[in-house]
């Protein structure tokens, strides 16, 4: 007769049938390595400076065409202690803190109404598409003709920059909410102001969001076009003057303030995704 293997029996089978040289000690899984993409995204930068003030010393980049990252600093710092550098970069803060404001506001207010009627659509869409395909330089004697030299002319190119970007991701953001959620909304009798509140501009927030980094982007590309005609004061006429002198650790150190600037922005809008998305699923995927 046959004895059925009991549970001992059967785990003492299993230990003999391990093959040989082999314990009972669990082997512990090495960790995953990470690669530091951040440690890597941000010491990329410092060693491209660091190669291009070897050049610059070694003879390998005359001076006249690109002049070391030290000298460049050292012009900063002579251009921040005669109060010259501030006033300018003050000044065009402001100009573009002011024409993004208002751009970004015109841009959000048309997408918002695009997205939600096609009634608005029809009224509004076409007439904007018109007005993104004009080139900046294009507009730019107009913009004389109409605002003079003035402050007034640089703030309208920067809020034109500014507000399509913006206009475009908002309606594809309300444009993509799931038709579903919309539906459940309406099955829990959310009224369509209430629907609106809760479903469509939550779920819309991370294109309005990309849409406002792109906008800050755009803002800072027609500040430079903007400075560059009857500016008294801002970098974009810094870099004018430095021109006509052929100063060109200035004008580089132009260049490095617009891209220093442009990277804080992109850093803040950033700041404002992490904190306003925290609830998304898929951000926070991303951001993991």
């Amino acid at each position: 007769m046959t004895v059925p293997a009991t549970s001992a029996g059967g785990a003492a089978g299993a230990r003999t049938a391990r093959p040989a040289g082999t314990t009972g000690e669990t082997v512990a899984t090495p960790p995953a390595i990470r690669f530091p993409y951040r440690t890597v995204s941000w010491l990329t930068p410092f060693v491209l400076i660091g190669l291009w003030e070897v050049a610059a010393r070694t003879g390998l980049l005359p001076p006249q065409v690109l002049p070391a990252p030290s000298t460049v600093v050292g012009t900063a710092v002579q251009l921040t202690a005669s109060g010259e550098l501030p006033r300018h970069l003050l000044a065009s803060l402001r100009r573009a803190a002011l024409g993004f404001v208002i751009g970004g506001s015109i841009g959000l207010a048309l997408g918002v109404a695009v997205g939600l009627s096609r009634i608005a659509e029809a009224f509004i869409d076409r007439s904007v598409q018109m007005l993104r395909a004009i080139p900046f330089l294009a507009i730019l004697p107009l913009v004389i003709v109409w605002f003079g030299v003035g402050e007034a002319g640089k703030v309208f190119l920067i809020a034109k920059g500014s507000a399509f970007p913006l206009y475009l991701n908002t309606v594809l953001g309300i444009r993509q909410i799931d038709g579903k959620l919309l539906e459940m909304g309406r099955t829990l009798g959310l009224g369509r102001a209430a629907r609106i509140r809760t479903l469509i501009l939550p779920g819309a927030l991370p294109s309005i969001l990309g849409g406002m980094r792109m906008s800050l982007t755009y803002a800072w590309l027609a500040l430079v076009i903007a400075e560059t005609v009857g500016a008294m004061a801002g970098i974009g006429f810094l870099a004018t003057n430095a021109r006509e002198f052929l100063q060109v650790d200035v004008i580089v150190l132009v260049v490095v303030l617009y891209a220093g600037i442009g990277i804080a922005c992109d850093l803040l809008a950033r700041i404002l995704e992490r904190r306003l998305l925290s609830w998304h699923p898929s951000y926070a995927r991303l951001t993991a």
